[in-house]
């Protein structure tokens, strides 16, 4: 039972930190039909900038803060200059951030250089709670609070505001939400940018729980948030928010009891779904 409830933390904790990214992916695929390859980068550069500022400032909120401004900024910057002349062109998209991650990948190795760096944990977050034998880490207790925070608001936002509503007409009709005098532009601009930002903030909060930042961590967990994007449905939010959970905790429970199977066990678990739903667990089945 102890056993249990540790894998059940460690797991709900890579969720969190897989939703991060994935959920960004989601975003932008459901509402602006972008497929976006860009995110590993974001997700690197959000680490190595976290502990550059972490490094200079000694404040782990301020390079939370800061990773977050650079993510939402490389979006915005990608979004007006690469992606929003390719609207509409899938092939052109891949192509385009496909380009963009080997660009900004290479950027982080010529100014950070090739090797890892270390990273630590804030000092308020680096210890444990022992709770009847069984060790809980603050850390990843923190990180299950930040992955619930993030789903509220996402929730929140797509759902109960302005900006979601216009977003969800824009994606069905852009041209007569333009007629209306809303700059649809500036709304996808943002939305892009947002889940640019929450790609970064991925990263500033995994390089901690490994303890280093390299430049080779963004395409593995780029892997990884599309199969949960595609595990849970093309575009579907709460999808990506149960597929995180379920690789998060199947991650953890295959590498606890059979180590070899971990690298496999998400593609497993992918073709298993796909086979039973070919449309992801909440994805609109495609009729011909």
């Amino acid at each position: 039972m102890h056993i249990f409830i540790m894998l059940l933390i460690n797991g709900l904790a890579e969720g969190a930190l897989i939703f991060l990214m994935a959920a960004g992916l989601s975003i932008i695929l459901g509402l602006l039909g972008v497929v976006n390859f860009t995110h590993g980068t974001l997700f690197i550069w959000g680490g190595y900038v976290s502990i550059w500022i972490f490094g200079l400032t000694g404040s782990f909120i301020i390079a939370l803060v800061a990773a977050i401004v650079a993510g939402f900024a490389m979006g915005l910057i990608f979004e007006r200059l690469f992606v929003r002349p390719v609207y509409g062109n899938v092939t052109a998209q891949i192509l385009i951030t496909l380009g963009l991650m080997i660009v900004f990948t290479d950027l982080v190795r010529l100014l950070w250089g090739p090797n890892p760096i270390p990273a630590s944990r804030p000092e308020f977050m680096d210890g444990t709670w022992v709770i009847d034998s069984v060790i809980i880490s603050q850390y990843r207790i923190f990180l299950i609070i930040v992955g619930i925070l993030v789903a509220i608001a996402i929730n929140y936002i797509v759902n109960k505001t302005r900006v979601g509503m216009v977003m969800r007409a824009g994606t069905q009709s852009p041209d007569m939400v333009q007629a209306l005098g809303i700059n649809i532009k500036v709304y996808f601009s943002g939305v892009f940018a947002g889940g640019a930002a929450l790609a970064a903030l991925g990263g500033a909060l995994y390089v901690p729980l490994v303890g280093s930042v390299w430049s080779g961590m963004g395409i593995n967990n780029q892997i990884l948030a599309f199969i949960v994007v595609i595990l849970g449905g093309m575009g579907s939010y709460y999808g990506s928010a149960v597929g995180s959970i379920i690789i998060g905790l199947t991650v953890a429970m295959v590498s606890w009891f059979y180590p070899p199977l971990t690298v496999y066990a998400t593609v497993l678990l992918l073709l298993l779904v796909l086979t039973l739903r070919p449309q992801g667990l909440f994805g609109l089945a495609v009729r011909n």
